[in-house]
């Protein structure tokens, strides 16, 4: 009985199977491929060659400079002013905070470690 059973229900297990198959072919798609908006042009941008735009919003620590006029700090600004706060010794726990323009590197009116403002775009 049970032989037979299993003989004239076959149907089920042949759709059962392309089923089976079917599910697994699919997959989770890539950042790249669900990425909409905003995201898929920041994504994209940073693909370019040369491109800057690894991290667009600042997030990640700054690239060190050492502070003189000739290699001052780079402060990168949508505006023609920033506000930067600087700590004057490794172990200090004040903040001195100033004004940055664009133009001139300008020094920190406690410790004199020099900050250039340089503007920045989005990539949006």
């Amino acid at each position: 009985v049970f032989g037979r059973f299993a003989l004239e229900n076959t149907a089920w297990v042949d759709s059962d199977i392309a089923c089976l198959q079917q599910h697994l072919t699919l997959r989770i798609p890539t950042d790249d491929e669900q990425a909409t908006g905003l995201e898929k042009i920041v994504l994209e941008a940073s693909k370019e060659r040369n491109c800057k735009c690894l991290d667009p919003y600042r997030f990640l620590k700054p690239q060190e400079y050492a502070g003189s006029k000739q290699d001052p700090h780079i402060v990168p600004s949508i505006t023609n002013k920033r506000i930067v706060g600087c700590v004057c010794e490794e172990d200090n726990t004040a903040v001195v905070w100033f004004w940055l323009h664009q133009g001139e590197a300008q020094r920190c009116p406690s410790c004199g470690a020099y900050y250039k403002l340089v503007p920045h775009e989005l990539p949006h």
